[in-house]
């Protein structure tokens, strides 16, 4: 008599696997995230007291790479219980590198005034912006411990409280997908503070134009996702953003939203202003309605509701992207009457203090004695998830400039653009620099590769020593496609 017994296909299993009910504590995620600007400060030693990824030799790629991407990986995986060890560990490195003798061998000799003079009349002026050193290290850093997790959360070896959490709670992986949001509004900025240096400004019509173009390439790429996840049967969770919608298309449908909103400028002179308050409005009418019951609970019988997760929790997105534009108005303009004073340390200490202020505005939405008592929710993108990853964000931008400020000085010196490019290319990673310039592109190469290795992979019932084997070499290509597009100086834009 043939048994009755169902047992469930690999694809239900890895999807049961990802699922993750309550998440970590925010103090841990934030000593794991801890990591990236405590491997910048060792980096920062490295280059600053003995010059070693000057020239950039095939050392200096692989010590660049153990440190930029092997660090991180260790971070999320073996060293994934005791994050604080593994700090512990790159600081005492830095500090025994910061002790031995500095290499003065490298150093360019010293110019003359006149000479000074003349270098700085035939390198250029400088812009009233500036590619900051520290934002390419914080953006780099996020590309590539977004790339790892992609992949990693398939294997055992990835804690299960680091997955995105299914409804109530906070993990590393949903800290990663806000903080590529508020990455973006940071960027996003530039434009802006262009348009107001030059005084001018562009219409609502053209504004809406203009988004949509950058828009379209992010829709097709979220429709491409769509058609080949349904095409290869790939496991998926319907909870994390609806039947049809992914995180392509959140991205592709933020600039036109965003466009929007910049005629409420005019009322709420500030992005931060907005973000609170569109944030607040979200809350309330999450809190005052049936809609928080019927994105969490309520049937799927057509278009809206098959997406209602990745649909309402857009509203969150974009506040969230909206405050790292508040982020990018603090960090990008250039100042330069003040740069003998120390700007770049007022700038940060402006910085660090929304960074208080966001932590502040967190604990108040969640904590049940003085403020509201809510919880974090990912799949909402409610009010406390917003506060947490701006909070969380600016914090780690924080970190990353005033290592930044300490170590390479020479870079807010500069007085032309020439010697401003030297001291930018000598503080910043070759390897950040890459995943930096070629972000969107290495996304798509990163997601590709994880399907791949999934469709031919069966990731549960691989060994630890096999797992680590797998995403050193997947990093190593997404690593090694990022330098090369560097090396050819090629730039796709998305």
């Amino acid at each position: 008599m043939a048994s009755s017994t169902s047992y469930p296909s690999y694809k239900q299993l890895k999807e049961d696997f990802v699922s993750n009910l309550s998440g970590g504590t925010v103090s841990e995620i934030a000593l794991v995230c801890a990591v990236a600007p405590v491997v910048s400060l060792l980096w920062s030693t490295l280059q600053a007291r003995q010059s070693f990824f000057k020239p950039y030799t095939t050392l200096g790629f692989v010590v660049d790479f153990l440190l930029n991407v092997g660090a991180l990986l260790l971070s999320v995986t073996l060293y994934s219980a005791v994050p604080i060890l593994l700090n512990l560990l790159l600081l005492t490195a830095a500090l025994f590198i910061y002790a031995l003798p500095p290499n003065l061998s490298r150093k360019k000799p010293r110019l003359l005034p006149d000479a000074k003079s003349r270098a700085a009349a035939s390198a250029g002026s400088l812009g009233v912006l500036s590619t900051k050193p520290f934002l390419t290290n914080y953006r780099g850093n996020m590309m590539v411990v977004t790339c790892i997790c992609i992949l990693a959360v398939d294997f055992r070896l990835f804690p299960r409280r680091f997955a995105k959490v299914e409804t109530w709670g906070t993990s590393l992986m949903d800290m990663g997908v806000g903080s590529f949001v508020f990455s973006a509004g940071v960027v996003a900025a530039r434009p802006v503070l262009k348009e107001r240096a030059d005084n001018k400004y562009i219409p609502l019509g053209q504004r809406l134009v203009k988004s949509l173009r950058h828009s379209l390439p992010l829709l097709v790429l979220g429709l491409v996702r769509f058609l080949s996840v349904k095409g290869l049967d790939y496991a998926e969770h319907v909870t994390e953003y609806g039947v049809h919608w992914n995180f392509f298309f959140t991205l592709g449908f933020l600039p036109p939203f965003v466009a929007l909103f910049q005629s409420a400028l005019r009322v709420i002179p500030s992005y931060a202003g907005l973000a609170v308050l569109l944030g607040v409005v979200y809350q309330i009418v999450l809190e005052s309605t049936s809609l928080k019951s019927y994105i969490l609970v309520g049937p799927r019988t057509d278009l809206i509701s098959m997406n209602r997760e990745g649909i309402f929790s857009f509203f969150g997105y974009l506040a969230i992207f909206l405050a790292g534009q508040d982020t990018g108005m603090i960090v990008l303009p250039r100042t330069l009457k003040a740069r003998k004073s120390g700007s770049q340390w007022t700038m940060l200490l402006t910085l660090a203090a929304w960074s208080l202020g966001w932590m502040v505005l967190y604990h108040l939405s969640t904590t049940y004695k003085y403020g509201a008592g809510l919880t974090v929710s990912r799949r909402l993108a409610n009010l406390p998830y917003i506060l947490w990853v701006v909070a969380s964000n600016t914090a780690l931008v924080s970190g990353f400039g005033f290592v930044d400020a300490i170590f390479f000085p020479a870079f807010y010196n500069a007085h032309d653009s020439k010697t401003e490019k030297e001291a930018y290319e000598a503080s910043t990673s070759r390897i950040l620099r890459s995943y930096n310039r070629n972000g969107l592109v290495i996304f798509l190469l990163a997601n590709l590769l994880t399907g791949l290795v999934n469709m031919t992979v069966p990731t549960l019932d691989v060994s630890p020593v096999a797992t680590m084997g797998i995403l050193v070499a997947y990093m190593a290509v997404v690593t090694a496609t990022a330098v090369g597009l560097d090396m050819y100086n090629i730039s796709i834009k998305l």
